[in-house]
């Protein structure tokens, strides 16, 4: 019982310029249909790269164009919930919705259209809630931010420098993870590194993202990396001729004398996986997390203009370590906190309002991240790292 799929001009939010890949009429009803909410558009690195991985997921498995229906600008309010509820009136059996303030509004169309299947990536509810059709995925990016951080701390070393700068957007696990992990990888193969860490508030704001990066390099920062989604950090780094490791896809075109690496989350598996549980009648995970042996974390093709000499062979050596187990990220025999090492966390896993900690996730000698829950739950302050509010 489904309706043409027709994209609804709503005032709230902007059609996607991927045009060619919106729903439009006169299609069979009989196919499946997935529809995506998008924070941003293709403008942000981080939407684009979600884009990028429904348009590779769409034609691997030979789907219509308009099977697949777009809505972006998309904000982490009502309108998210308005977006939802038009996807499923236009005959979607699955609506995926891609930014972690999405998600209390993704939860409530889930409840209140118990036939349609709801996946959100980076949230932490779906393992509590216990809502049949919705669903949280992520996937161990932070081993991807560590392979990038061999990447930086061999630049450094070649520099002969030892403070790297972050542009981060808010001072949330997933980000704390992020940037924890690319330290720990640079601080692998540069053993005196310090970062310095300044947050934006905002997951885009490219004047924003421009002016810390500046404000960073203004204070002796040699290389910048970032958890933000514009050009705003990238192009600043271009632009005074410092090194930069990118998030979500190269910047090489824009930036070809200073980008090195990117690691990004390939969505592409999970997409696939998704759409064939539904195909088959199988359950998709409440909880699902994606890994470099499901091609989930990736690193893009390292700029070998910027790069330092070795820098390929250091990241396949690790990578090989991290996929055979024998290397953690978290390893909490290589940072301290305090000067301490650390044998015991509680984190948050299971959240609730206030944020309490509840599970142990240290054993076995490290801070076992993205095992418990797909979302991050890392948020440890470690030495070495100086955080300016």
């Amino acid at each position: 019982m489904k309706k043409l799929a027709t994209v609804a001009l709503a005032a709230t939010m902007a059609v996607s310029a991927f045009a060619g890949l919106v729903g439009c009429g006169g299609e069979d009803d009989s196919k499946l249909k997935v529809g995506f909410i998008f924070l941003h558009d293709e403008s942000s690195t981080y939407d684009k790269n979600f884009m990028d991985a429904a348009e590779e997921a769409r034609k691997e498995l030979g789907f219509e164009q308009a099977q697949f229906i777009y809505k972006t600008n998309v904000g982490e309010n009502d309108a998210c919930y308005e977006a939802a509820a038009d996807l499923v009136d236009q005959g979607c059996d699955i609506v995926f919705a891609d930014s972690f303030g999405h998600e209390s509004f993704i939860l409530q169309a889930a409840r209140e259209f118990p036939d349609v299947e709801f996946c959100h990536a980076t949230g932490t509810m779906a393992h509590t809630e216990g809502v049949a059709n919705f669903h949280n995925a992520f996937a161990s990016i932070y081993e991807g931010r560590y392979l990038a951080g061999i990447a930086a701390g061999l630049k450094m070393n070649e520099m002969g420098e030892t403070k790297m700068g972050y542009v981060g957007a808010f001072p949330y696990a997933e980000v704390k993870s992020g940037y924890t992990a690319f330290y720990l990888g640079a601080k692998s193969v540069c053993p005196d590194v310090t970062m310095e860490v300044r947050f934006t508030g905002s997951w885009y704001d490219e004047t924003a993202e421009r002016s810390t990066a500046n404000a960073l390099m203004d204070n002796g920062c040699k290389l910048i990396s970032q958890h933000a989604d514009s050009m705003g950090a990238p192009s600043a780094c271009e632009e005074r001729g410092v090194p930069n490791v990118s998030y979500n896809g190269s910047t090489v075109e824009a930036c070809p004398n200073t980008y090195i690496v990117s690691s990004k989350i390939n969505w592409t598996p999970y997409f696939l996986y998704m759409i064939e549980c539904v195909e088959n009648g199988e359950a998709i995970a409440a909880d699902w997390t994606g890994t470099l042996a499901t091609g989930s974390v990736q690193l893009t093709e390292i700029n070998e203009k910027a790069a330092a000499a070795g820098t390929q062979e250091a990241i396949d050596e690790a990578k090989a370590k991290l996929e055979a187990g024998t290397l953690h990220v978290f390893d909490t025999s290589v940072f301290t906190v305090g000067g301490q090492t650390l044998t015991s966390y509680l984190a948050d896993v299971d959240t609730d309002a206030a944020y309490t900690p509840d599970t142990e996730a240290i054993f076995d000698g490290y801070f076992h991240e993205s095992e418990m829950r797909s979302a991050p739950y890392f948020d440890i302050d470690i030495d070495g790292i100086t955080v300016i509010e």
